[in-house]
């Protein structure tokens, strides 16, 4: 039991209320609105003046005093209440309100303020001027900004230095150095040191390193001791890496000062902000551990500078730190730890910085909103970034153009044209970055009338710039829709890089080689610059063509440039195996130290396009060791197999993708296998495989089945598989080609006519076949029984020698049963001797006659026929062909085929 004794009730006397002065009480006031920004002490400070009796109509002083002390608390509505009550206002109080409202941010209202003080007939003073200039800057209001101006210089204030630092300020803001600069130099105040830190400042925060530092020394020179806000404004202006040297040198002399300047916290962390922005996180880390007394500032510094430099994990580990032992995390924190959960893709910690951000209760605020939708975006989390999205509170533009982009970036193309829609009838002004995402979203969908569409809503908002016109070029070439493409190029006023590597791309993508290498040639001689992906897509231009020498070219190009890395190596080596140099495209895979996936992938590719399945398969084994190959790696070992004749080999590839890689098959996989099997003449196994394929194989199947029926003549699988691929495929012209071909290799011509007319009625066409040689530098192109060439008799006369000769001394003899038309003896044979691979080799041995390779590649595969011509030709006039069809590349030399028959 607890005992009371009776003394606990016993009433104590209370001690009478401390009595302060008035001259006390101003004294607790100046400090609650300069030192401390304590409101709940200054309205008790405001009821014990009141009790004194000293707010009175003749207290003007200590009115200003508590419009002062509410301003500087933010408590903006009382400062106002203050001030009305006043029945007489000197400038002092009209300068405390003004003041107050440009403490808020509220510049609109310390203007507004500055017109009334004009039409109470109160005279402004400097201080009047200075405070109404500041607001103009903020508000960027150079109209209202010049009109003051001229009304100082009437009221003779020109020189007061308070005027004058204002007005360097303000033009400043405004972006004209000029006439800030001019005040500067004619004014004729005695400048102190904060006029010269005002100019300092003008040209460091328009970024004019150059010369706020020459200012600095010309401060030096004048005999003026630097302070604070000088040294904090030089170091902003060093924020570049090419004045690193210059801000080491500040600290240095930071250092050396005297104590009032040595590491004060404003200058650390300006000094944390410059190590930070010149990519020193070293010595800015020294800086931040040397700081005897750190702010939010400088906690916050410290972690924007490791997202700047892309240190994510050094910020992911700082932040940890912050939590542990730093301020209170506010909204530039929450900024700067989700930019680096976005930029790195990490979800998972995107998503608990999320939460922090819940706990904290800053997810209602706009900007905290707008990063939340840009991390989601960047972690590719569609369906979280619409959760926030839907649940802002308030959204501006930023977060609509955010919110759409994240969508195009992430393939929601059809939710991205929703929200173009829901922010149109939501009022909200539409630029030209959402508008750029559109332009994607419509790009991903191939839409042409969208893009029609966008393209005059552009048109009509007069929205478009360089940047809009080169996406629309882009859009139009992702539709197919070449000639728009080319049109909107063509009035492009300042063409950059961007613009023709968007026209090259669009050519090559539509299957436009030559179109796209023109283009690049086009732009070399324009004396426009050539970036990594112009010169990628300039690669592929080259390997589509098969233009070794131009190839080279590109090779060298890259090298003087120093552009060896990321894709371009792997590009190159496709480059020069789609051009028949295996060897270069080796040596090219050698150069690099370090075996990647995508290189090696690239090498495997080659090896494959060359029937050198041995080599593949080695490569793909020492790859194995080190890299775990992807679905793009085994298609391209599978397919060397495939045209290499490997076929145990090939199957227990397949059988490994998905047993010890657990890789779910694409049908391309299950193609090459059907291809490998087919070709070995493997066809109950072959359709064994393609039963045992889960789900109904897709028309790449049943085409390498018919592909291989028709090399064996195997009918029994090839009227199935015919069967199945035109029931599959009935838009495919290719499909119908390769069927119609079937047919008319065993004479079934009523068949292939009515192939021929369902494809008339579809509206497919046939592709034309094409074979084109580069000699002169120039790409001679030919289709079967071409008329067209400049040098057609001689060509012609030159391939009717050749021909003879090969009768005469290699034994040739036509097999016209691959001309597949109906038509007699005599014009098959006509038909035969003009197939275009043979009016290019022709054209090769009558321009190159001095013994080097001959190169022509062709876009459908090689008949049989023509196969055999030219192993003749290699053999009787002792060159070396080298011939790419759609399918490989044939190396022939002596009278033999690298394809081994496999093609």
């Amino acid at each position: 039991m607890i005992s009371v004794s009776p003394s606990s009730f016993a009433v104590r006397p209370t001690t009478p209320p401390l009595r302060l002065s008035v001259p006390n009480l101003f004294e607790g006031l100046d400090a609650c609105a300069t030192t401390l920004r304590d409101l709940h002490h200054g309205r008790q400070i405001h009821a014990q003046l009141a009790k004194f009796g000293v707010l009175g109509e003749e207290s003007v002083f200590v009115n200003t005093k508590l419009i002062l002390m509410y301003g500087k608390c933010g408590e903006l509505g009382s400062a106002q209440d203050v001030f009305d009550r006043m029945p007489k206002r000197s400038v002092f109080a009209w300068n405390a309100i003004i003041g107050a409202y440009l403490e808020n941010d509220d510049p609109l209202g310390s203007l507004r303020l500055y017109r009334e003080l004009q039409v109470s007939g109160s005279s402004p003073d400097p201080c009047t001027f200075s405070l109404a200039l500041k607001a103009c800057g903020m508000l960027n209001d150079v109209l209202s900004g010049t009109e003051i101006h001229g009304y100082i210089i009437k009221r003779g204030f020109a020189n007061a230095v308070f005027v004058v630092n204002a007005l360097v300020a303000m033009y400043a803001k405004f972006d004209d150095l000029g006439a800030a600069r001019r005040i500067f130099h004619t004014s004729e105040v005695e400048k102190d040191v904060v006029t010269w830190n005002s100019i300092i400042s003008a040209y460091s925060g328009c970024g004019r390193a150059t010369e706020a530092l020459q200012f600095l020394r010309e401060l030096q020179v004048s005999g003026l001791i630097p302070n604070t806000y000088t040294t904090v404004a030089a170091l902003k202006a060093c924020e570049n890496e090419d004045y690193g040297k210059l801000g080491r040198e500040l600290h240095a002399f930071i250092l050396k000062s005297s104590a009032e300047v040595n590491l004060e916290l404003y200058v650390g962390n300006a000094l944390i902000a410059m190590y930070a922005r010149c990519g020193r996180m070293d010595e800015a880390s020294s800086v931040f551990s040397s700081l005897g007394a750190r702010d939010h500032v400088s906690w916050n510094s410290m972690l924007s500078g490791f997202v700047l430099n892309c240190m994510y994990n050094e910020a992911f580990c700082f932040f940890r730190r912050m939590q542990n032992a730093g301020p209170e995390l506010d909204e530039v924190s929450a900024l700067s730890i989700l930019s680096a959960c976005g930029c790195s893709g990490n979800l998972l910690l995107g998503m608990e910085a999320h939460a922090f951000v819940i706990r904290r209760g800053l997810d209602h605020n706009l900007l905290v909103g707008n990063s939340l939708l840009d991390m989601y975006a960047k972690c590719c989390h569609e369906k979280q970034l619409g959760r926030v999205f839907g649940g802002m509170p308030e959204k501006d533009n930023i977060s609509w153009t955010t919110v759409v982009a994240g969508y195009a970036q992430n393939d929601c193309h059809l939710t991205v044209l929703q929200c173009f829609r829901e922010a149109q009838v939501d009022n909200i002004m539409v630029d030209n970055m959402m508008m750029g995402s559109i332009l994607l979203a419509c790009s991903g969908l191939k839409c042409t009338y969208l893009v029609k569409e966008v393209h005059c809503f552009l048109l009509r908002r007069r929205l478009f710039d360089l940047r809009l016109e080169n996406q629309m070029v882009t859009a139009y070439g992702a539709c197919g829709c070449v000639d728009h493409a080319s049109r909107v190029f063509q009035i492009i006023d300042n063409k950059d890089t961007v613009s023709w590597t968007s026209i090259m791309t669009c050519y090559r993508n539509n299957g436009l080689a030559l179109e796209a290498f023109a283009v690049f040639n086009e732009m070399m001689e324009s004396g426009v610059e050539a970036d990594d992906v112009t010169l990628l897509c300039a690669l592929s231009a080259v390997a589509s063509l098969s233009l070794l020498k131009k190839g080279k070219e590109i090779h060298g190009l890259l090298v003087r440039k120093g552009m060896l890395e990321g894709s371009i190596p792997s590009a190159l080596i496709h480059m020069y195996s789609c051009c028949g140099d295996l060897e270069k495209a080796k040596e090219v895979f050698s150069s690099f130290d370090k075996m990647d996936l995508v290189l090696s992938t690239a090498m495997i590719q080659a090896y494959a396009m060359h029937g050198c399945g041995i080599e593949a398969i080695d490569l793909f084994n020492r790859m194995e060791d080190n890299i775990v190959p992807d679905h793009i790696s085994f298609l391209a070992v599978l397919y060397a197999c495939s045209h290499s004749g490997l076929v145990d080999e090939g199957t227990n590839m397949f059988k490994s993708m998905q047993s010890k890689f657990h890789l779910e098959p694409w049908p391309e996989h299950y193609a090459c296998v059907v291809d490998l099997l087919g070709r070995a003449n493997r066809f109950e196994e072959a359709y064994e495989f393609i039963k045992s394929i889960p789900g109904e194989p897709t028309a790449e199947v049943w085409c390498a089945l018919v592909g291989a029926c028709r090399v064996h003549s195997n009918k029994k699988f090839e009227e199935l598989a015919i069967c199945k691929l035109l029931n599959l495929t009935p838009k495919n012209p290719g499909n119908y080609v390769l069927v119609s071909n079937t047919f008319a290799a065993r004479g079934q011509w009523e068949e292939v006519e009515e192939l021929r007319q369902h494809m008339k009625e579809r509206g497919l066409r046939k592709i034309p076949g094409c074979s084109w040689i580069d000699i002169g530098n120039k790409i001679h192109s030919f289709v079967a029984r071409d008329k067209s060439h400049p040098e057609l008799d001689q060509i012609y006369q030159k391939l009717t020698e050749v021909t003879m000769k090969l009768v005469r001394d290699g034994g040739y003899v036509p097999q016209t049963k691959f001309v597949l038309h109906n038509v007699k003896e005599e014009e098959k044979l006509d038909m035969l001797y003009g197939h275009s691979e043979r009016l290019a080799i022709a054209y090769g041995l009558l321009e190159d006659p001095n013994g080097s390779p001959i190169r022509v590649t062709k876009n459908l595969r090689v008949c049989g026929d023509c196969h055999e011509f030219c192993k003749l030709v290699s053999k009787v006039f002792g060159r070396e062909l080298i011939i790419r069809d759609a399918n490989r590349y044939h190396h022939f030399r002596e009278g033999g085929c690298s394809c081994g028959e496999f093609w």
